[in-house]
């Protein structure tokens, strides 16, 4: 276990909230830059919000930004701390709507960020959990969908399969060899005509060109040194995400999907009767 995660959990949420927020544009350059295939407007999509990087980057450019967490307190934390146009989802994002068992590390707090529906040798507790497919949320106007869930991307994928189909937004998918084989959600992305790109250095490549499983052999050892070690270190660079874009997209100059930070129209809310249980309105503060 690293430093940070010994010391996270004695920490106040919003001070992890704030040091993620600082650190992790050092630790996934790909979050500084969002203008790159995030277009300004619209909805943006957060499938493992954990502390908020992503949540909070994406709601200074989105008209609205739902987030899906399971961990219930994350989720809390999530609701109460950030902006007004963020939605807070406490639930699993898969392919079918019930419950679900989300496994986590000895703590069973899910701090760490590496709770999943699928189990590995890192985790050892459980708790049941809500889950639903994105689809179930009949979002509009999805610009992005990023997803971090630590094994369970096709089930996300699958469970969102209408919504990608008819909106087209720009997909930031987490793949480790490690944890999932790439070979699924690659073969799902391309049936539907999305392209992946990297970002290894400075420069977005094509995937195509790039090896990412011999790549990760290569830099395994990266992935071991956490949060706080690989930001303070971000030329050790272990790229494990991948962004797919649709029908020839490339990543580049911003694009604008209509203007930012307004209130969400009825026809762009998901009906109340969907997702009610799950979403939190806490006290902003």
């Amino acid at each position: 276990m690293t430093f940070a995660a010994r010391v996270g959990p004695w920490l106040p949420g919003r001070m992890v909230s704030a040091l993620a927020a600082g650190l992790y544009p050092r630790f996934e350059p790909e979050l500084g830059r969002l203008p790159d295939f995030c277009p300004a407007g619209g909805t943006a999509v957060d499938v493992g919000g954990w502390y908020g990087p992503w949540t909070r980057r994406l709601a200074r450019r989105a008209n609205r930004v739902v987030t899906i967490e399971p961990v219930p307190h994350l989720a809390r934390l999530l609701a109460s701390t950030t902006p007004a146009h963020v939605d807070v989802v406490s639930a699993a994002a898969t392919d079918h709507a019930g419950c679900a068992t989300l496994w986590l590390p000895p703590d069973g707090r899910g701090d760490r960020g590496v709770s999943s529906l699928v189990r590995r040798e890192v985790h050892s507790a459980t708790l049941d959990v809500p889950c639903l497919p994105l689809d179930a949320l009949r979002l509009t106007a999805v610009t992005l969908i990023k997803i971090d869930v630590d094994g369970g991307e096709l089930a996300v994928l699958r469970g969102a399969a209408r919504t990608i189909e008819r909106e087209l937004p720009a997909l930031f998918v987490e793949l480790e060899t490690r944890i999932q084989p790439l070979a699924p959600v690659l073969e799902w992305t391309a049936a539907r005509g999305y392209r992946g790109w990297v970002l290894p250095h400075d420069h977005w490549l094509p995937l195509a060109d790039f090896d990412l499983s011999a790549h990760q052999s290569r830099t395994s050892y990266v992935a071991e040194h956490g949060l706080l070690r690989r930001s303070l270190a971000p030329h050790r660079r272990y790229v494990n995400s991948v962004l797919f874009l649709p029908n020839g997209v490339r990543p580049g100059p911003a694009r604008t999907a209509g203007p930012a930070h307004t209130a969400p129209t009825a026809a762009s809310a998901p009906p109340t009767a969907v997702i009610h249980d799950h979403v939190h309105h806490e006290p902003r503060h």
